[in-house]
């Protein structure tokens, strides 16, 4: 039966490659011992220079294979390397890979020695190759290097499972079915009688389940089609309640795998998105997978949390995979937590020789083969992202998905008007805010079409406006209603099927693209996922049953904005009123704009009657909110603050022993009401002790009154203790490794 090992830990790593590295004796007294995923070099969070992970580095890693595995297929399996792979086992060429985004499997069998250490080698090329996307001309995100994601031992018979697709049919009847394709490798061509039995089961409960006995015919791969029929009291997945069922395939003494399934119905139309029948808005934004000093190279956990801060902090339906396929982790949340997801094929903007398609076309197979039993995922993306039209290329690219998976629709991501529409959806990157008074084009006139077709915007905003967490009130405020405006237009328009921001997170970038420090200051959230004032428009957009939210669009000093006039006072608030105290005097009750904002459920509250106050004595500030008549939420702003503490919150206060483990740590500094103070860059004195590693400098400073920092596990069980100072305040946290 099928075994799976992990192989994460203790790789011996060099940062170049010379062919004797191959000989395993050569290379202990050079090497370093590093744990996987792993960033073929330590980074600064900003000015990074591009050239510096762009290099060829060499892995290597002793297997212990035993004799039990001698009739067994044994293969490496890869889940990101980071660009371009070569594999060896004991010195052995096995094969190799093009692409970073998707992952790959090589069998070893040809070069094992069982009852004895293998040397697995692998060549990893970091360099922007003109033959695989995204590279050959400029990309505006880095793209780091390493095995960045996992990699594991997989131990299977000579007849086993290669992959499975469920289709879920009938899903909004009462007795629903699930299509079953079962894809077996039958390596040695043998023919023989095999018993495979489906089970769909919810947890430990069997709901159903069919076996028969099949004859191989003695071809190398071959796929059996499966039937589960009449499936009662079946719960859907939605964005409310994403229900997965488990779904099991077994091949009778020779293997047994499953997968994670959920029973949904999603459709682009004309007149908008529908999932299980119902019309849904979709309010998405983009991500890229990167993170400080480490880029791609973030375990488990990290990947997952990314996930929960877009569905609960920033309230959203849906993520773009921008520009590429994403982690495993992260997409399990997705299917987890009911965060539908908008998946595409790695590249920006340029399109490569015929060579180049062809690994294009492969990124695809490879993508959508790993990805297409997850009920989050709703779209393929099939054309390079902002690509001029390419009818033959894209032609093949739209037949791919569609053999592998014809349950699906696909997209493509332009951001040229008159584009020819070979997909399902036209998905379109609107930049026309700041180039007048249209917020979003109507639909005729990017796609150059007479009729309504399905119609998502997939970017705005961005680049039209890039703004720093720590940047002016004014251009804070801007930033804040434009992200209102949008949402308010994508609301407005029936025809569009929802609006996807750009983006999530701020991210590093080439020298071409962002800031002098090479940020792209994109987000709604900072690069260590600090939220900016903008992101509280869309985590206001919730019931006040769930929670209130309060935050005024201001640090509350009279000198920040031109001509010291605070107008407008912008409140992102989901209240039904709020009251302003200026000093202890009630200056006024205001109430949401639904006259500028008429399709948003929470719009702001837009103060604009507050005055500079000139020459009068600045007063504290005080905000009330009320929901149904009844105060629920306040806030306090100082007229003089000042460094009053420190705060130290980690995501976690527990972490997993053996294959490493992480978790973000927040620091703030706070003024005497506790907000945070806005443009405090204090020095940041981190010392650890325990089980653990801080990613990134232990002598950092904040930037505009907070930092994240990162805390990794180095394997073994205890405790991690963390003392934060900031002048005279320390703080200390403790992290149990278990």
């Amino acid at each position: 039966m099928r075994r799976i090992i992990s192989l994460n830990r203790d790789w011996r790593y060099i940062s170049d490659y010379k062919q004797e590295y191959l000989r395993t004796e050569y290379n202990d007294e050079i090497c370093e011992i590093v744990n996987i995923p792993h960033a073929n070099k330590t980074l600064p969070f900003n000015y990074t220079k591009e050239k510096d992970y762009q290099f060829v580095s060499f892995y290597q890693k002793d297997i212990f294979i035993p004799k039990e595995y001698r009739d067994q297929n044994i293969f490496i399996k890869f889940e990101g390397v980071m660009t371009y792979a070569k594999v060896f086992l004991n010195g052995e060429y096995l094969g190799e890979h093009k692409g970073g985004y998707t992952g790959f499997e090589i069998l070893l069998n040809s070069a094992v020695k069982f009852e004895a250490n293998n040397t697995l080698s692998v060549v990893v090329d970091s360099t922007e190759r003109a033959d695989i996307p995204p590279f050959g001309d400029k990309i505006d995100y880095l793209t780091y290097g390493g095995i960045y994601r996992e990699v594991e031992l997989k131990v299977v018979d000579k007849v086993f499972i290669e992959n499975i697709f469920a289709k879920p049919t009938d899903v909004l009847e009462d007795k629903k079915r699930v299509d079953v394709d079962i894809a077996i490798a039958n390596s040695e061509a043998a023919t023989a009688v095999i018993p495979i039995a489906v089970t769909l089961k919810d947890g430990d409960r069997v709901i159903e389940e069919k076996s028969i006995d099949y004859s191989l015919s003695g071809k190398l791969e071959e796929v059996i089609s499966l039937e589960l029929e009449n499936l009662e009291d079946i719960e859907l997945w939605d964005i409310d309640n994403p229900k997965l069922y488990q779904l099991e395939v077994e091949l009778r003494s020779l293997d047994k795998d499953q997968r994670r399934i959920g029973f949904r119905t999603a459709e682009f139309k004309a007149e908008g998105f529908y999932l299980n029948g119902e019309k849904v808005k979709i309010k998405g934004m983009n991500r890229h997978q990167s993170y400080p000093y480490v880029g791609y190279a973030m375990p488990e956990r990290i990947q997952k949390k990314d996930a929960d801060i877009l569905k609960d902090f920033l309230r959203l339906n849906l993520v773009r995979t921008s520009h590429y396929p994403q982690s495993k982790h992260f997409l399990d949340r997705c299917d987890e937590i009911g965060l539908l997801v908008f998946e595409e094929l790695p590249g920006w903007q340029h399109i490569g020789d015929d060579e180049w398609k062809e690994v294009a076309k492969e990124n695809i197979r490879e993508m959508i083969k790993r990805d297409f039993n997850r009920p989050s995922i709703i779209l393929w993306g099939v054309r390079i992202n902002e690509s001029a039209d390419d009818h033959d290329f894209y032609i093949d690219t739209n037949r791919i998905a569609k053999e592998l998976d014809p349950t699906r629709q696909t997209g493509g991501v332009r951001c040229i008007t008159d584009s020819e529409l070979l997909e399902d959806v036209y998905t379109f990157n609107d930049f026309i805010l700041g180039n007048g008074e249209t917020i979003l084009r109507e639909q005729e006139e990017v796609t150059g079409l007479s009729k309504k077709v399905p119609y998502l915007v997939t970017e705005y905003s961005g680049h039209m406006y890039p703004t720093r967490r720590y940047d002016t009130e004014e251009r804070q405020t801007e930033h804040t209603l434009r992200h209102y405006k949008i949402l308010n237009q994508g609301n407005l328009d029936d025809y569009i099927s929802g609006v996807i921001g750009w983006c999530a997170f701020d991210y590093n970038t080439h020298r071409d693209f962002g800031s002098e420090d090479r940020i792209c200051y994109h987000g709604v959230m900072d690069i260590f996922r600090i939220p900016k004032f903008a992101a509280y428009v869309y985590h206001s957009q919730v019931s006040p049953e769930v929670e209130t939210v309060l935050e005024p669009i201001t640090v509350w000093t009279r000198g920040e904005r031109s001509e010291a006039i605070i107008n407008p006072l912008v409140i992102a608030t989901n209240c039904d009123k709020v009251n302003f105290y200026y000093g202890d005097e009630l200056y006024g009750t205001y109430y949401p704009d639904d006259q500028k904002f008429k399709a948003l459920e929470y719009p702001p509250i837009i103060i604009e009657d507050f005055g500079s106050q000139w020459g009068k004595t600045w007063q504290d500030a005080k905000f009330i909110g009320y929901y149904n008549g009844v105060e629920v939420i306040n806030k306090k702003l100082s007229c003089e603050s000042y460094l009053a503490d420190i705060e130290v919150v980690a995501d976690d206060y527990q972490l997993n022993s053996g294959d490493w483990d992480a978790t973000r740590v927040v620091i703030k500094a706070v003024d005497n009401q506790n907000n945070q103070l806005k443009f405090y860059n204090g020095i940041v004195e981190l010392e650890i002790t325990g089980v653990g590693e801080i990613i990134g400098p232990k002598l950092t400073t904040l930037h505009g009154g907070s930092l994240s920092t990162w805390l990794k596990t180095s394997g073994a069980a205890g405790k991690i203790e963390l003392k934060v100072k900031v002048e005279d305040h320390i703080k200390q946290i403790e992290i149990d490794v278990v």
